[in-house]
């Protein structure tokens, strides 16, 4: 039987009508770092995808890197995701939540009085960050996360996470790429800890590893997926002579886990660095649960791929910011809408739900 993008499948203990995820997309409409109505428009009017995974969305106010992105810790943010995830699932879909610490990608003006910008190592990130209040800044310096530091922000995404379930999420991806703050222990540029934390590929894997765990002990493991982003250079990511052996191992210990998910960057479409084919069906053979690729597809390279068995879903970013209704556009053969990069990450409705 031939797989395509239109064949249903099962996620843990989802069934998905389609093999379709739009994947998350930072789109900085969340005022206040609360989720709103213009959310839930958004992602309802998306909710014919298989899956969806929201953009990245803080468990802490240490991890409120960029302006107006949403949170997962207060009250508030709870009941304005509950709105999200309700309007998805009475319009037929399914959405995880992507839980992401900024790290050090972030400038203390974009974060809330109490928090401080942390990291596994005391190096900022070359460049600038927008603010809403006093325009472009350098990244702030991170102070290196202490044993406390780390025990606490474990603590926040198993919190993160249950507040999630609570919210009516059907799962959660945790963001370990595009050098965040778990893809920042992975990585030598952004971490030379020499404790327990870094060094040993075993050691740099241990935040991931221990995340993964504890969040899968919390809400289970059916109900969680990874991102991650081998040879990514995003903020800052070098790769060095160890990266392969890095993601075997961490996928090994994932697989221990027994996560729903895992969910690979590649982002050579726009111009980044390939991520080595040997090396993605490597993790595809070795993981046990599902894989979702991504990196510019379209219908027919999407399909192929598919039922050659490269991968279980495939994510489409760029194109559902445009498209709406772009499950029906690849089912039709329908020209798809260009983006408006202009309005990426403005706030409002100019480019968010006009199209």
């Amino acid at each position: 039987m031939i797989t395509t993008l239109f064949t249903p499948t099962n996620l843990g203990k989802l069934q998905l009508k389609n093999r379709i995820v739009m994947p998350p997309l930072t789109r900085s409409r969340a005022i206040g770092n609360v989720p709103n109505e213009l959310l839930e428009k958004y992602y309802r009017l998306r909710a014919d995808a298989g899956l969806i995974i929201t953009e990245g969305t803080s468990p802490s106010p240490n991890g409120l890197g960029y302006a107006r992105i949403p949170g997962m810790f207060s009250d508030a943010q709870v009941q304005g995701w509950k709105c999200v995830t309700d309007g998805v699932h009475q319009a037929g879909g399914k959405i995880f939540v992507q839980l992401m610490h900024c790290g050090r990608v972030c400038h203390t003006a974009n974060m809330p009085a109490g928090s401080k910008v942390i990291a596994p190592s005391a190096i900022a990130l070359t460049g600038d960050m927008w603010t809403d209040s006093i325009g472009m800044q350098a990244n702030s310096i991170p102070a290196e996360m202490s044993e406390v530091d780390i025990a606490h922000t474990i603590a926040e995404y198993v919190t993160a996470a249950k507040r999630a379930i609570e919210a009516g999420f059907d799962g959660v991806e945790l963001h370990g790429a595009n050098g965040y703050l778990i893809d920042q222990f992975l990585n030598t540029a952004s971490n030379q800890r020499t404790d327990q934390w870094g060094g040993s590929i075993e050691n740099r894997i241990r935040f991931a590893v221990e995340i993964a765990k504890a969040t899968a002990a919390a809400i289970g493991a059916d109900r969680i997926g990874m991102r991650i982003s081998p040879y990514g250079a995003f903020n800052g990511m070098t790769p060095d002579a160890l990266m392969d052996t890095l993601y075997e191992r961490l996928i090994n210990e994932l697989n221990g886990v027994g996560l729903a998910y895992i969910h690979i960057v590649d982002h050579s479409a726009m111009g980044a660095p390939e991520v080595s084919p040997t090396l993605k069906a490597k993790l595809r053979d070795m993981f046990k649960g599902a894989y979702i690729m991504s990196g510019g597809y379209d219908l027919a390279r999407a399909n192929a791929d598919l039922d050659a068995k490269r991968g279980d879903l495939v994510a489409f970013g760029r194109p559902f910011i445009s498209n709406p209704d772009l499950v029906k556009k690849l089912e039709n053969g329908t020209e798809l809408t260009a983006p408006d990069a202009s309005t990426f990450y403005t706030p409002g409705e100019k480019g968010y739900t006009d199209y």
